[in-house]
């Protein structure tokens, strides 16, 4: 049985006590007010919040109850409401200014428990003088309570207004030596005298507290719909995080709100310093406050957090921890972070900021001014650039950002977006390189090309008036030039950029090199995709994997994922398709784990994904895929990307008996200060395959002069159309040229043995082109490289027909049996000869994958962490090469593994 229960059941008399007619007054004359006693009245809105209640029930278990919030928090109606519904004898007491003094205090609280029921006896007395009361009169109250055989509930509300120790003190002996007769409850602003940390050590006291008396989203819309609004939840949401929850904010917004045309729209937009928060706020807060506290607070307004230090530098005081301290414990809307830092109450801040305003024109932009130095001197740079940008002092602002190394954090990072967005406004007014840099990096984050190059170009010239700059300016300067060369397809220009940033590491401090590794990584980038364009593989995959090792989090994962797709590109070009696609799969976690919004990076990895599915005649999944990298928005002016994506297109073309198209979509979509020997090679591959497509063999191999063994992939497609066109010297000539500075992968290798053997087939050697496709046959199985064998034309099908080849070819380059009533499709994968090995609980997700229920669905469903799923998921992804929910579905089924 609950303690309330058992009380009620205990209870004798009538439910709610009557206030007797007894003529009576205070030791100064003056007559009870009445209306003290009586118990606040609820309005017709007031939500009755259970879990508060069946808290505040603990305080019939415990000497001490505390209930402790800020003006307008709900805690007298919370505390009515909940005396309300308890058996007498329960005394309300509200408390005012004039019981500061002892005798007029005990006179109240000994005619609260008369007009509850539980009058004192003629023992106790009354008393008589209002500067103090006797010693006996406690001690006899508290012997009478402790004697009862039921406790009386005393609550004493606005008990805040209690100034005088000697009160508090009396309290405390009455509440000890009363024992279990008398249970005390205190609602109040402020952490009253009494010796808390004793009750709390002893497990007497109960506490309701700021926290716990701020409304959830739940109860906002329930309190919005008593005052007849309809609210979803997550506006409800957004309105709490405003309001902090606050009951009085909600309140009153929702009065307000009935006034308007559309509630929903303004409880979103509002103007805090316009409405009647603004009135309560000021009134019950700011006002009360000492002339020099509420100068602090009217400075501290612009800052989004403090501590006394920075109160101090913007008040030129020296009172600020003190003041801030009084403030906290007073809930006085100023919010304590921990180790010294405060907030205010969002409302209280923007209604403060309007008041700034009003009484201090033009002081704000100083202010904030002041705040950027203060800052900038103690370490934090973010706020610095706030505070810098607010008070228009663009110059500090990006210098700032370039003496710290931090100029990388425009590409990378969360933040990325918020700088951009930061620095938008900076006008002409700014003159310094840094700005310029700033302007710079903003707009190539923007993928303006044009005006980041011109921007970059004065920066230069103002560093060569300045000569020769800070070594941090001048570095922030190498790593846009080594963007800029990556751009503009210039690898020398990039190698340049990346020695001089070398030689510039040596003069910056180490610490900030350590604090800003995205700096490094983004210089590894560019210039590794700079040495890519080039056909520098192996300098490139030096450059890409120093980059993709690169210390994790938020700040590097742009150039960690980047890198990756660039070696996902470079495999590709080398020939090993599942190297690539691994490549290709990772970067998508390594962008997810630091909770990068999608989609990110430059597409590149999704391209090589739609080569490798054009490699293995997936036709389907590589149009998705092409289709998928239009949501890539970064990238458009970048040779490689630009580059990748025409390859990808024009291999699908292509396939597909696309020829002219295939040509036009190889074409250069992107101006380049250097051609690529591999973009060139492609070019010139697709248009030899057209004239060949054509019918014109002889102006097909002519094209295909310029290709050198120095591109081992475009050699051997260069071999294959050689031999086509009839010329099988000259594509043995060229396969015999080709140069690799590692083993060639199978693309390469599978492509060079089909050349040759329909070289050797053509020659009458039947037994060599039989043993040429068995050894292309065991490499293309591996990676499920389909293509060139479809490629190979009419002479590779009869070795296919015998038994040898027929069997390594069965299976997964020729169609397997369809499922009952399916016609087979031409580019439906039949299962691999290397299984895909899932694990049970894999499987489990895979098949709740295929009924369409969502991470959450499937993590209850199986008893376990959304985050478990994920990680499966991750796993389920990677075995079955596949980056989404959709693919892993159909790719299973065409496994049979569904």
């Amino acid at each position: 049985m609950s303690a309330v229960a058992e009380i009620n059941e205990n209870a004798q008399g009538p439910a709610v006590p009557t206030i007797p007619d007894v003529p009576c007054a205070d030791p100064q004359g003056d007559p009870f007010l009445r209306t003290r006693f009586a118990l606040p009245s609820r309005p017709a809105t007031f939500l009755r919040r259970q879990r508060l209640v069946d808290h505040l029930d603990q305080a019939l278990g415990t000497p001490l109850t505390l209930v402790n919030g800020a003006a307008g928090a709900g805690k007298t109606l919370l505390a009515a409401d909940w005396a309300a519904g308890l058996p007498p004898p329960v005394a309300w007491l509200t408390v005012e200014a004039g019981d500061r003094h002892p005798g007029v205090f005990w006179a109240y609280v000994l005619q609260a428990l008369r007009a509850c029921g539980a009058p004192a006896s003629d023992a106790v007395g009354v008393p008589a003088d209002a500067t103090g009361v006797d010693q006996r009169l406690l001690a006899t109250l508290a012997a009478e309570l402790n004697d009862r055989d039921r406790p009386v509930i005393l609550v004493l509300d606005e008990y805040d207004r209690i100034t005088d120790p000697e009160v508090t003190e009396q309290l405390g002996f009455v509440l000890q030596h009363a024992g279990r007769g008398l249970r005390l409850v205190l609602v109040t602003r402020t952490e009253p005298l009494l010796p808390l940390h004793r009750y709390r050590a002893a497990g007497e006291l109960t506490e309701i507290r700021a926290a716990e008396l701020a409304f959830t989203s739940e109860e906002a819309v329930a309190l919005l719909e008593l005052h007849g609004l309809s609210l979803p939840v997550q506006a409800a949401g957004a309105l709490v995080d405003r309001t902090r929850g606050w009951a009085a904010g909600l309140r009153l917004s929702a009065l307000a709100a009935l006034e308007s045309a559309d509630p929903e729209r303004y409880l979103k937009e509002f103007e805090a310093d316009r409405s009647t928060v603004a009135d309560f706020l000021l009134a019950e807060v700011l006002k009360g406050q000492p002339e020099e506290t509420q100068g602090l607070l009217l400075r501290v307004s612009v800052l989004k957090r403090f501590c006394p230090d920075l109160a101090n530098e913007l008040t030129l005081r020296t009172d600020a921890e003190p003041i801030l301290a009084g403030l906290h414990r007073d809930n006085a809307f100023v919010e304590h972070l921990g180790h010294s830092w405060y907030q205010l109450h969002p409302l209280f801040g923007e209604i403060l900021r309007a008041h700034l305003r009003e009484r201090l024109p033009g002081l704000e932009p100083e202010l904030h001014r002041l705040a950027a130095r203060w800052l900038r001197r103690s370490g934090f740079l973010r706020e610095t650039l706030v505070h810098g940008a607010a008070a228009g002092d663009w110059d500090f602002a990006a210098g700032a950002l370039v003496d710290d190394l931090a100029i990388g954090q425009l590409f990378t990072g969360l933040r990325s977006g918020d700088l951009t967005e930061l620095f938008s406004p900076m006008g002409p007014e700014a003159t310094s390189p840094a700005a310029d840099l700033v302007r710079a990096a903003r707009d190539l984050s923007r993928h303006d090309l044009d005006r980041g190059l011109a921007h970059l170009r004065r920066a230069r010239e103002r560093l060569a008036d300045d000569a020769p700059g800070p070594a941090t300016v001048q570095l922030s300067c190498a790593l846009l030039e080594a963007l800029a060369a990556r751009l503009t397809g210039c690898p020398p220009r990039a190698e340049r950029a990346a020695e001089r940033a070398a030689e510039l590491s040596q003069e910056v401090p180490a610490h900030l090199l350590d604090k800003h590794p995205e700096l490094t990584a983004l210089l590894l980038t560019h210039l590794g995709s700079a040495r890519l364009w080039a056909g520098r593989f192996e300098d490139a995959r030096a450059a890409l994997t120093a980059a993709a090792d690169a210390p994790g989090g938020t700040s590097t994962v742009l150039p960690r994922e980047e890198s990756m797709e660039h070696l996902a590109l470079l495999d590709y070009l080398n020939g090993w398709l599942g190297r690539a696609e691994r490549e290709a799969l990772a970067a998508v976690p390594e962008a997810e784990g630091v909770g990068r919004p999608q989609p990110s990076g430059s597409g590149i990895g999704q391209l090589v994904l739609a080569a490798v599915a054009v490699d293995r005649h997936e036709l389907d999944r590589a149009q998705a895929l092409l289709d998928e990298t239009a949501r890539f928005s970064s990238g458009p002016r970048d040779p490689v990307v630009a580059a990748g994506r025409a390859l990808a297109t024009a291999r699908l073309l292509s396939v597909r008996g696309k020829a002219r198209a295939a040509v036009e979509a190889a074409g250069p979509a992107v101006a380049a200060a250097v051609a690529s020997p591999w973009a060139a090679g492609y070019e010139t591959l697709f248009a030899s395959a057209a004239r060949l497509a054509e019918g014109r063999p002889d102006e097909a191999a002519e094209l295909l002069q310029g290709v050198s063994g120095d591109q081992p992939v475009c050699a051997v497609e260069a071999a294959a159309i050689q031999v086509a066109a009839g010329r099988a010297g000259a594509a043995i000539d060229l396969l015999d040229s080709i140069r690799t500075e590692g083993r060639p992968g199978p693309a390469v290798t599978v492509r060079a043995a089909l050349v040759r053997a329909q070289a050797a087939e053509g020659a009458g050697d039947t037994a060599t082109a039989r043993k040429l496709v068995a050894h292309a046959l065991l490499d293309a199985r591996r990676e499920r490289l389909r293509r060139p064998f479809l490629d190979a034309g009419a002479w590779i099908r009869p070795l296919l027909a015998t038994p040898p080849l027929h069997e390594l070819a069965a299976g997964w380059l020729k169609p397997g049996p369809s499922r009952h009533g399916e016609r087979p499709r031409p580019e439906s994968l039949s299962p691999p000869l290397v299984a895909v090995e899932l694990s049970g609980r894999e499987r489990d997700v895979l098949e709740r994958l295929a009924r369409m229920m969502s991470t959450e669905e499937v993590a209850a469903d199986l008893y376990v962490s959304v985050n478990t799923v994920k990680t499966h998921l991750k796993s389920v992804y990677r075995k079955l090469a596949v980056n989404r929910r959709g693919d892993a579905v159909r790719r299973a089924r065409d496994l049979r593994l569904l």
